[in-house]
């Protein structure tokens, strides 16, 4: 079975890429984050064409979460339970047994600001969830747009990218670093230990071109999960197509 979730930065946007993307790579399942569409208006009838079934929680112009398919979605959940949050950044469902949890993980603007506090909240109410979760699913997939850099090998500057930065703060990391205590394993870190893999890039100055990213997609996994892992990675090659999204997808392989 192979995992996998993007950020597609705007599916009224992107896609074009994501029909392109899902005939090329295949995946069996697929988590996307930031559809930026409100239900109404999710391509689930063309997604269908091309072979996957979604679940979807939107709103307009903002956040916005996504499962697809090419098996049944079962046992679907959307939001955290017992947090009350008007944004849609969290579903869940179980395809063939395995229990997928896709997050997109709020920015936090500045270390030290309300959408920092309101992140750090976030993060904990996902950990009791995740928590919860392991207990019912032994076999877990936690991925998405993390917005959370788990250590110095993951950005394209440590000296700049440190433990007082957005997205690689202590408090953030610590987060993170508290999911994995669960349980968890980072997927792409069980096959490599390979620096400066990424799977975001600032539009601005030439972040891509001049390989300048962090990586902070990520596809977690369950000790149960953690034999059955014999693959994982990022697929940069949509972040060099037009119009591109800022994240390229991250994916794991099951056997």
């Amino acid at each position: 079975m192979r995992i996998a979730s993007w950020n597609v930065n705007s599916l009224n946007v992107r896609l074009p890429h994501l029909e392109q993307w899902l005939a090329g790579f295949a995946p069996d399942v697929v988590g996307l984050q930031e559809t930026k569409l409100e239900d109404h208006k999710f391509p689930d009838t063309r997604l269908l064409e091309l072979g996957y079934r979604s679940v979807f929680a939107g709103q307009k112009t903002y956040n916005g979460v996504a499962l697809l398919s090419r098996s049944p979605i079962e046992d679907v959940r959307i939001g955290i339970p017992g947090f009350e949050d008007a944004q849609m950044r969290a579903i869940a469902g179980t395809v063939g047994g395995v229990r997928i949890i896709n997050l997109y993980v709020v920015n936090g603007q500045d270390v030290g600001t309300d959408k920092y506090a309101y992140k750090l909240r976030w993060l904990e109410a996902v950990h009791a969830w995740v928590e919860e979760e392991l207990g019912r699913y032994p076999e877990l997939v936690v991925m998405g747009d993390f917005n959370i850099a788990p250590d110095a090998r993951d950005v394209h500057d440590p000296a700049v990218w440190n433990e007082d930065h957005i997205l690689t703060s202590s408090a953030e990391r610590g987060a993170l670093e508290g999911l994995l205590r669960l349980g968890l394993h980072d997927g792409f870190r069980l096959h490599s230990d390979e620096a400066g893999v990424f799977s975001w890039w600032d539009y601005r100055a030439a972040g891509f071109r001049r390989d300048l990213g962090l990586r902070i997609d990520l596809t977690l996994v369950s000790e149960a999960l953690r034999p059955r892992v014999v693959a994982a990675g990022i697929d940069r090659e949509p972040r060099t197509w037009e119009r591109p999204s800022d994240h390229a997808p991250a994916w794991v392989q099951l056997g």
